[in-house]
């Protein structure tokens, strides 16, 4: 049975590697019980993660996106508790547990990823209906519609959302659920208002989504060959890009953006990290989630690279220290 499996105490302390004279994230970040504790909780964020890569190959995609989370969780927790980020600003809640529909034709995966949606959004609608900020780890780009489909709900309204990736996801609602049409899902069911794709490339606009990109005015698109020949940095190309949307807004970070990440879809072309690193830092809007995904350290074609889990915690830590001051009360 699909499940979320919340950590205890031990859990995360297992991941930890202690050192005398030294306080690691992981001895200091926060645990619950029970989800009826979230509000209990002092902690701003709440990070979970979604181990599954059944939407990308529901996509035709590598598989390997199920993979990262783990040695995300690992890297996070041993980062140093010091002034910068202490720890307790965070909550680990655990991990969705999901098993392997039983036959692994398209439709079977894609009706999966169905039952994966209606796992998820239930729970990422708790934490939000607490005052939390959700930090999802993925898992492949179909998680996006469930995480946009709880904070909706718990908001009561449609949110706007930008998304750091090389491909827009808006494939055809009716090829049924997978990764590369989680947004078209959330615009059609009124749970995504505002969405806006930074760094798309054009080598993967097929000629119906750049006239879909040109007659919704609630979509929006800056190419990442664009930004190639902008006399602009990056950061302000990105800072530009994000100023007016509104709030409530989430981030997706896919990491096929990032260069020679290993990924479901891996590329040589892309951001740097370091470049990913300031829009996270520098950012001045309010996000109301993280999710990160796409990400591997090892895919079903035998590539392997373990710097992606340390990849994904360099973006966490600085989507929080950027966040936290901006949604903690001030003395």
């Amino acid at each position: 049975m699909d499940s979320l499996k919340i950590y205890t105490q031990s859990d995360v302390l297992a991941l930890v590697n202690k050192r005398e004279g030294e306080i690691k994230l992981g001895e200091k970040v926060q645990i619950i019980n029970d989800l009826s504790d979230l509000n209990s909780s002092s902690a701003k964020f709440v990070l979970l993660g979604i181990p599954e890569d059944i939407g990308v190959r529901a996509n035709f995609g590598v598989g390997g996106t199920k993979t990262v989370f783990n040695a995300a969780l690992k890297a996070l927790l041993n980062i140093q508790s010091n002034s910068f980020l202490q720890g307790d600003e965070l909550l680990v809640l655990g991990h969705f547990e999901i098993e392997e529909p039983t036959q692994t034709n398209v439709e079977a995966l894609r009706n999966k990823v169905n039952e994966i949606d209606s796992l998820v959004a239930p729970i990422i609608q708790k934490i939000v209906a607490a005052g939390k900020v959700p930090i999802v780890i993925g898992g492949g780009h179909n998680n996006a519609y469930p995480i946009i489909k709880g904070i909706s709900e718990a908001l009561q309204q449609p949110i706007n959302v930008v998304n750091i990736d090389a491909h827009a996801d808006l494939r055809n609602t009716k090829e049924g659920r997978h990764s590369g049409n989680g947004f078209s899902f959330a615009l059609q069911e009124n749970h995504l208002k505002a969405y806006g794709v930074f760094g798309l490339h054009q080598n993967y606009m097929h000629q119906n989504l750049a006239t879909y990109l040109q007659e919704n005015l609630n979509l929006k698109a800056f190419c990442f060959e664009d930004i190639l020949q902008s006399d602009k940095t990056v950061l302000e190309n990105w800072l530009a890009f994000t100023q007016n949307i509104p709030s409530p807004c989430g981030l997706e970070i896919d990491l096929d953006s990032i260069e020679n990440v290993l990924s479901s879809a891996v590329s040589p072309s892309g951001f740097n990290l370091n470049d990913v690193r300031k829009m996270l830092l520098s950012a001045n809007k309010t996000f109301s989630y993280l999710h990160i995904c796409e990400g591997a350290t090892t895919l079903a074609n035998g590539q392997q690279d373990l710097k992606t889990g340390k990849t994904v915690a360099y973006l966490v830590s600085d989507f929080i220290k950027a966040l936290l001051p901006r949604i903690s009360p001030q003395p």
